[in-house]
């Protein structure tokens, strides 16, 4: 997990454009996707400048620090992944991805993003987990098409207002946050309580899924303690 990283990193290998334009790949749907995860990249090459026709970028699982401000170059790019990487940063250039569905900057060491990112019209899936914000800029409010918003294990002590001009949001992940329940009455406020979510194993870093594996055994040691009746037996009450 990026959190738990060293702050200085080796400088990472260098991808030629050669090297990138093997990593192409066409989906089932026919997008071109260019894959660079687990390349140990720790800055975004610039070969890829004359690679910005591609509508999938996936530079996940890196050791990026800084998004170059020729990010924009991907004009047509719907799908962005840079999760579990140490970004501490994100280009008001990024503004510019007016095709943009995807936005996926989980794991990384952001403590805000840039209100820029409200001019994503067509985002519909923004994932933000695992870094340290504590707010969101007003400009999210201006995502009309925003479905999901991930937003868990971050420092947010209350749910973003600005979420409440998104009519279409359909889900909001806040997990694992210290948010305060505003309903709770007297000074001891509760937390928001945790929850899980059902998701593809080959989609999850290595960090993400041992602490997922993790949460299910909490979760069924406490179901199993449930479903087992104090006097030891295994089989249904009678009944009434």
């Amino acid at each position: 997990m990026a959190k738990g990283k060293k702050s200085k990193q080796a400088k990472g290998p260098s991808i030629s454009l050669k090297a990138a334009q093997d990593c192409v790949e066409l989906t089932l749907e026919g997008k071109r996707r260019l894959d660079l995860s687990y390349k140990q990249l720790s800055t975004v090459p610039r070969s890829l400048q004359k690679l910005g026709e591609m509508d999938q970028l996936d530079l996940s699982r890196n050791l990026i620090t800084k998004l170059p401000i020729f990010i924009d170059v991907f004009i047509s790019i719907r799908v962005l992944d840079l999760h579990s990487n140490y970004l501490e940063e994100v280009p008001v250039t990024i503004g510019r991805l007016q095709n943009l569905l995807v936005l996926n900057l989980c794991n990384n060491r952001l403590t805000s993003v840039p209100s820029e990112l409200g001019l994503l019209g067509k985002l519909t899936t923004l994932l933000l987990g695992m870094n340290q914000l504590e707010a969101l800029p007003a400009s999210i409010g201006a995502l009309k098409e925003l479905r999901h918003i991930g937003l868990s294990d971050n420092r947010f002590t209350r749910v973003p207002r600005c979420l409440s001009r998104l009519d279409r949001l359909q889900k909001v992940n806040l997990d694992r946050n210290p948010v305060l329940r505003e309903e709770t009455p007297g000074p001891q406020a509760l937390l928001v309580s945790e929850r899980l979510y059902l998701v593809q194993e080959n989609l999850l870093c290595e960090d993400c899924l041992l602490r997922c594996q993790t949460e299910r055994e909490k979760v069924e040691e406490v179901l199993d303690r449930k479903e087992t009746p104090s006097d030891g037996s295994t089989g249904p009450p009678d009944s009434a």
